[in-house]
C-alpha cells in the first residue's frame, strides 16, 4: 500500500456550507454541512481519485509546492 500526501483548500460558501478541493487532482472535490465532515469526505474523494487513476493505468501526479500569491484588483 503507498501513501500519498496532498493540499486540500476548504473553503465556505454564501449559503454556510463547505467546499473542499484537491487542486493536484483535477476534479477532485467535494462539499458538506461542516469544516470537519469535508476533511473526512475529501481523503475518500482522494482515496477513490486515485483508485481510479491506477485502475486506468493512469499516472499520479506528486505536487511540487504550494504557496499564496497577492494579486491587486
Amino acid at each position: 500500500m503507498v501513501e500519498y500526501e496532498f493540499t486540500i483548500v476548504i473553503e465556505r460558501d454564501e449559503d454556510g456550507r463547505f467546499l473542499a478541493v484537491c487542486p493536484a487532482l483535477q476534479g477532485c472535490y467535494t462539499e458538506g454541512a461542516s469544516e470537519e465532515e469535508v476533511r473526512e469526505l475529501i481523503k475518500d474523494a482522494i482515496r477513490l481519485h486515485i483508485e481510479d487513476r491506477l485502475a486506468r493505468g493512469e499516472p499520479v501526479y506528486h505536487e511540487v509546492g504550494a504557496t499564496k500569491v497577492r494579486v491587486a484588483v
